[in-house]
């Protein structure tokens, strides 16, 4: 079904309220995860796509590694654009006005603070959990995919994966069973915890595994915002796509990271 304008309009003026909910609604515990600012661009995957407005503060958004339409058919032009432009911006813009109010902040970094929600001061800690843990979940999600990626995993990641769900195929079918079955707005993802089993688990809204000491490897956003404009309500179509896209040399490099995971 194709959207007309009015209803483009409405979805995207609902998406933008979202993000400013997301900004001030009250949350339980949790998050973190890792403040990867720049991402190294391979030669497959320029030219990266820049936003036009340029963000003020200590934490900057990260270009795409590629350009907009460079995930296309499985994810389209215009959803990478208001998802990485409008969506991530606002978590950056948000946590930049939060931390302003504590200097003190400034030489603790993104991961740190999220993952130690307890140690921000009160009045900014949601907004610190909520848009802290948008910047860090999203930075991850453009570096995990690329152009023409996907296929079989391989390397240490193919035989981790088979040790702990007993083939790729079955690793999947759980990995998108627990995708789907997340109610309302949050993430599915594959994590690693200290005793070094991997298991599928999901969170809410941007919270991330690794507060409850779970490294995450690979994660994927099933806000409606990261698929609505092509598959709609069709969240489990989305999900089988997005395995034409996987980057495992990047996920690779996750799981080598969770091992020194303390």
């Amino acid at each position: 079904m194709n959207l007309n304008r009015r209803h483009f309009l409405c979805l995207l003026s609902a998406s933008t309220g979202a993000l400013l909910l997301d900004a001030c609604t009250p949350s339980e515990n949790q998050p973190s995860i890792q403040n990867t600012l720049t991402v190294a661009a391979s030669p497959e995957e320029t030219p990266t796509a820049t936003p036009t407005e340029e963000i003020k503060g200590a934490i900057q958004l990260p270009p795409l590694p590629y350009a907009y339409e460079a995930l296309e058919p499985h994810i389209d032009a215009k959803t990478m654009q208001f998802h990485h432009d409008k969506h991530h911006a606002t978590y950056v813009k948000n946590l930049n006005a939060a931390l302003e109010k504590h200097p003190q902040l400034k030489n603790t970094s993104v991961e740190q603070m999220v993952q130690n929600l307890n140690n921000v001061p009160e009045d900014i800690r949601n907004t610190v959990r909520n848009n802290g843990g948008g910047h860090i979940n999203h930075s991850m999600f453009w570096r995990i995919m690329k152009p023409n990626g996907g296929g079989e995993p391989t390397g240490a990641i193919a035989q981790a994966i088979k040790e702990n769900f007993g083939s790729f195929d079955d690793f999947k079918k759980r990995f998108n069973e627990e995708g789907t079955k997340r109610f309302g707005s949050g993430w599915v993802w594959l994590v690693r915890d200290k005793s070094g089993k991997l298991e599928v688990v999901s969170t809410a809204n941007q919270d991330n595994p690794i507060s409850a000491g779970k490294y995450p490897i690979m994660g994927n956003d099933v806000w409606e915002h990261a698929y609505y404009l092509k598959y709609q309500s069709r969240r489990a179509d989305y999900l089988d796509a997005w395995w034409n896209l996987l980057n495992w040399d990047e996920i690779n490099q996750r799981l080598a990271d969770a091992v020194k995971f303390k």
